[in-house]
């Protein structure tokens, strides 16, 4: 089918048409967000030159300790170089530090590791999430003790 030439010219006039819509609708929003972001952010130099302290922070996430703590399992040695997580781990019970390290660090399944005890999956299971829930009990515990210790 053959559209007259015509035609097309008014298709071609109608689709610039709502192109230049869209475009002026997008820029009205960007203009818009952008101006709401404005409201409620407040420059760099204004922040700069109200504090008496330079903001800055370091991450220790990554930091190695002097002496990281080697756990075995199963005759296998296990290094945990976070001192935090080698002191929350050594508080945890025996059976349940040495179930989270064979899932996490060994890579043993829920189902090898109640082989190892003779015991089901499933009791594998609530086993590591047992040993998960103290762990971040744990974590809580001691985050709060930093706490209190960073508000004397």
């Amino acid at each position: 089918m053959k559209y007259s030439e015509q035609f097309m010219e008014c298709v071609e006039y109608s689709f610039a048409a709502f192109c230049k819509i869209v475009l002026r609708n997008a820029a009205i929003s960007a203009y818009r967000d952008f101006g709401r972001k404005q409201k409620h952010e407040v420059s760099l130099d204004y922040l700069m030159s109200e504090t008496s302290f330079e903001p800055f922070t370091t991450d220790n996430y990554f930091e190695q300790y002097d002496k990281p703590t080697v756990f075995v399992v199963k005759g296998q040695e296990i290094i945990v170089a976070s001192e935090w997580l080698a002191n929350v781990l050594s508080k945890l019970p025996e059976q349940r530090r040495t179930v989270l390290l064979m899932y996490f660090f060994l890579g043993y399944t829920d189902t090898k590791i109640g082989n190892e005890y003779g015991r089901s999956r499933s009791t594998a299971n609530y086993w590591k999430h047992a040993a998960l829930n103290q762990l971040r009990k744990e974590w809580l515990k001691s985050k709060d003790e930093e706490q209190k210790i960073g508000t004397l």
